[in-house]
């Protein structure tokens, strides 16, 4: 479940950055970013076309599949890989150095 769901995403994160680069700007000059188009951010504006409710819905489908990933993350079961014992191989036992004794004097 959680692979499918991450692959779903990692698609619609493609989808999202091609429907982004594809849209048409709206004013891209640094004038209209700081009161050129200021009267379109209240009065009547041009119409939705088609990009930007595709870009919408994609960026919802993105958010919901990001919550989704979220939650399940969360309720996977972590462990360390080297607490597992794969093929019931036992963990080679602790060499201990030799002791060698100190001459006495």
């Amino acid at each position: 479940m959680y692979t499918v769901i991450l692959a779903i995403h990692i698609v619609i994160c493609f989808l999202l950055i091609l429907a982004v680069l594809i849209q048409s700007g709206k004013g891209s000059s640094l004038g209209s970013a700081f009161g050129g188009g200021a009267g379109d951010v209240f009065g009547p504006g041009a119409p939705v076309n088609i990009m930007n409710k595709v870009t919408t819905v994609i960026a919802i489908i993105f958010m919901l599949t990001s919550l989704t990933l979220a939650v399940l993350s969360t309720q996977k079961t972590t462990g360390s890989i080297m607490q597992s014992n794969p093929a019931g191989q036992q963990a080679p036992a602790e060499t201990k150095k030799p002791v060698i004794p100190m001459e006495s004097k």
